[in-house]
């Protein structure tokens, strides 16, 4: 059978919103004769004219030449009638969020063109299975998710439903990479990969808030600082529309049959309800309406004592706490004596001794409940230890104001000031990446999608600083696995439930001789 190939491909582009002019300039950029069409042609010419303006201030900022201005305008057609468009060898609908409706656009399209036109459409959460189901020919039916600003942001899912032609999918797989994007395959399924795997983000955010163990602006500068994100979750909510983003968490929630997992969450539907969308009506988490948002985190300032000398000792059963032993080590203040671990410990916690207190990483615990009588402080991740500008920690009950001094001190020392919180099982940033990675899991598991495409998607699909198999590697699939076994046993909630597949890799890599085998053939 001869490969599909695209690269001359004529291009309709349907829905002159911003996403669609941005998928019909990409496609002009790159050599396509390209039309649009909107139902409202005023509204498509109004866009075009948009288009030009940007693209001409592009030019006059040496950011495009005038040949490529040229080039593209020069592709670029609106037809006000949807007949125009029977020419089109692949077509992409960017119109509303509405199973129906595309589904009503795509059945008009097959009595217009050919059997072999492709039908992609730009869904966010739709199944394209479902869309397929009641159009012609359904296996030319595929859905190409691209991401907002379509021109610069550089993934594109792209989504086969049950029936989509592999040979349609790879061929839009190679027009992608054309285009300079970075494409992604995915098994139509509820938010596909992008917008599945993202819901931890947001959902464990909003639950410390709701259970009020911190506050917003504390909570957006944890991930900020600690997980090295771009926005924290509340602030990035802010700014995609916090009823836009509860729609799609209601959405994939309902689709999912009402899996624990994807909740929605009752501080959002206030947001909602009061008409708090963020950015757009002004206010959400935050309040827009001055020139600067308010208020601001600032960790609280405390003096570091210049002649204080700290002994540490390490017990250290991984290499989890290399990076932060090493920025101790830097400091002339602490002293570190290494205590060989016993053979028959019960353990396998790297802890850091502080006289008789004891430092470790949470692993999902509650210091209220499984370290009433002892005297521990967990401390969160931080992405980037020698970067370290804050640690969140938080100190079992047993733990004095002066043990937790001791701890504030050991940081100082080294630059890092430190976040105490109230108990919240795995914090914050442990926390939520434990689930983003649980998430990840469950959708490699069902062959939704593939452990490298699912790293690039939420890297280049929502910036995420890694994707969730590369946190994985860091952290540990062992350390990942404990957390969430330790949250489902403090919660007693499904949505804490470890994946099976999360369960077979840590397994797997806790042999070292298997793990060798098994990852070679993996590739």
């Amino acid at each position: 059978m001869e490969k599909l190939n695209l690269q001359q491909a004529t291009v309709a582009v349907i829905g002159a919103g911003t996403m669609g002019m941005g998928i019909a300039q990409l496609a002009a950029m790159h050599g396509h004769q390209t039309f649009i069409f909107d139902l409202d042609n005023s509204k498509a010419q109004d866009a075009l004219e948009q288009l030009t303006a940007q693209l001409n201030k592009r030019v006059q900022i040496a950011k495009m030449t005038q040949q490529q201005l040229e080039s593209t305008l020069g592709n670029l057609t609106i037809v006000a009638d949807i007949q125009q468009l029977a020419q089109a060898n692949l077509i992409v609908e960017a119109i509303v969020e509405k199973k129906e409706v595309k589904q009503n656009l795509f059945q008009k399209l097959a009595t217009i063109c050919s059997e072999t036109t492709i039908f992609a459409s730009n869904t966010s959460s739709i199944s394209i299975t479902a869309i397929a189901s009641a159009i012609p020919f359904p296996e030319r039916v595929v859905g190409l998710h691209f991401f907002n600003p379509a021109p610069v942001m550089k993934l594109v899912e792209i989504v086969q439903g049950l029936k989509t032609s592999a040979s349609i999918a790879n061929a839009l797989f190679e027009l992608m990479k054309q285009w300079n994007k970075v494409p992604v395959n995915a098994k139509s399924t509820p938010g596909f990969i992008v917008n599945r795997v993202a819901r931890p983000y947001y959902a464990e955010a909003f639950r410390a808030l709701q259970e009020n163990v911190t506050t917003v602006e504390q909570l957006d500068y944890i991930f900020r600082e600690c997980g090295r994100f771009a926005m924290g979750p509340c602030e990035l909510t802010d700014l995609i529309g916090q009823d836009v983003n509860f729609s799609v968490t209601q959405s994939v929630y309902q689709e999912f049959f009402y899996e624990p997992r994807y909740r929605p969450s009752l501080i959002q539907k206030e947001l909602v309800d009061a008409g708090c969308y963020g950015r757009k009506s002004q206010q959400g988490f935050y309040d827009y309406r001055q020139e600067q948002r308010t208020p601001i985190y600032a960790i609280p300032e405390i003096s570091k004592q210049d002649s204080l000398k700290i002994s540490l000792k390490i017990h250290d059963h991984s290499e989890k706490f290399v990076e932060l032993i090493q920025r101790f080590k830097l400091e002339s203040a602490i002293d570190i004596a290494y205590i060989e671990a016993k053979q028959n410990a019960d353990s396998k916690q790297s802890v850091i001794q502080i006289e008789d207190v004891y430092l470790r990483f949470t692993q999902g615990e509650s210091v209220e409940i499984d370290c009433i009588n002892e005297k521990v402080i967990l401390m969160d991740w931080h992405a980037d230890w020698q970067k370290a500008k804050a640690v969140v920690v938080t100190a079992s009950p047993a733990c004095s104001q002066n043990d937790c001094d001791k701890v504030t001190q050991l940081f100082l020392t080294c630059g890092i000031q430190t976040i105490w919180t109230k108990d919240n099982p795995g914090l914050y940033v442990t926390r939520t990446i434990a689930m983003l990675i649980n998430e990840a899991c469950e959708a490699v598991l069902h062959h939704i999608a593939t452990e490298q495409d699912i790293d690039s998607a939420m890297k280049f699909g929502v910036n995420y600083p890694q994707g969730p198999f590369q946190w994985a590697e860091q952290i540990g699939f062992d350390h990942v696995l404990t957390t969430l076994e330790n949250l489902y046993r403090i919660y007693a909630e499904e949505r804490y439930r470890p994946s099976l597949y999360l369960r077979k890799k840590a397994a797997i890599l806790g042999l070292p001789e298997i793990a060798s085998s098994v990852l070679k053939q993996a590739g």
